[in-house]
C-alpha cells in the first residue's frame, strides 16, 4: 500500500521525536513485537546542521549533531527505516520496525490512531510547556522616543 510523502513524514516525525522510554512502553502496552530482520544495524554518526538567519538569509553552518539510523525488513518483505537524533540504538531500531509496520495495510489505521496520534499529542504538550517556560522569562525591550531631539 503506497503512502503519500506527507503521511509518511508525519509518522516518521512522530516516531523520531518520541521519548524512547515512552515509545517502548507504548509498544509493550499495544503488544507490538514485530518479527523482523536487521538489514542495517543501528549506527551512530554526525550530521551537519545548517541554518538561515531569520529563516530567509543565506545558509550557514550551525554545528554538528549525533544521528542514529537503522533499517529492518519484516517477514513479509516490508522495509522500515529510521533516523533519530542522539545515540539511542534501541530507539532507532524500534522506530524502523514501526515504520515498516505502518506501511502494512492491516496495521496502518490502528497504529495511526493508537500510537502516532498520542505521540503527536505528547510532543505538542512538551512544546507548549517549553514555550510557556521560555515566555515566562521573556524580556521585551523598547525605546522611548523624545520629541525634543531634532
Amino acid at each position: 500500500m503506497p503512502f503519500d510523502t506527507a503521511t509518511r513524514q508525519r509518522w516518521m516525525s512522530a516516531l523520531a521525536h518520541s521519548d524512547p522510554a515512552q515509545l517502548a512502553a507504548r509498544m509493550q502496552a499495544l503488544k507490538l513485537s514485530p518479527e523482523y530482520e536487521i538489514l542495517r544495524a543501528p549506527e551512530s554518526g554526525l550530521v551537519q546542521i545548517q541554518a538561515r538567519m531569520g529563516a530567509t538569509g543565506s545558509r550557514f553552518f550551525a554545528g554538528d549533531a549525533t544521528l542514529t539510523r537503522a533499517t529492518v525488513r519484516l517477514s513479509d518483505g516490508t522495509l522500515g527505516y529510521s533516523w533519530v537524533l542522539g545515540r539511542d540504538k534501541a530507539h532507532a531500531e524500534r522506530c524502523a520496525a514501526l515504520d515498516a509496520l505502518l506501511q502494512t495495510q492491516s496495521q496502518f489505521q490502528a497504529l495511526m490512531e493508537t500510537l502516532i496520534a498520542p505521540l503527536e499529542a505528547e510532543r505538542e504538550a512538551r512544546l507548549a510547556a517549553r514555550h510557556a517556560e521560555v515566555n515566562a522569562s521573556r524580556v521585551d525591550f523598547f525605546t522611548l522616543v523624545r520629541g525634543d531631539n531634532a
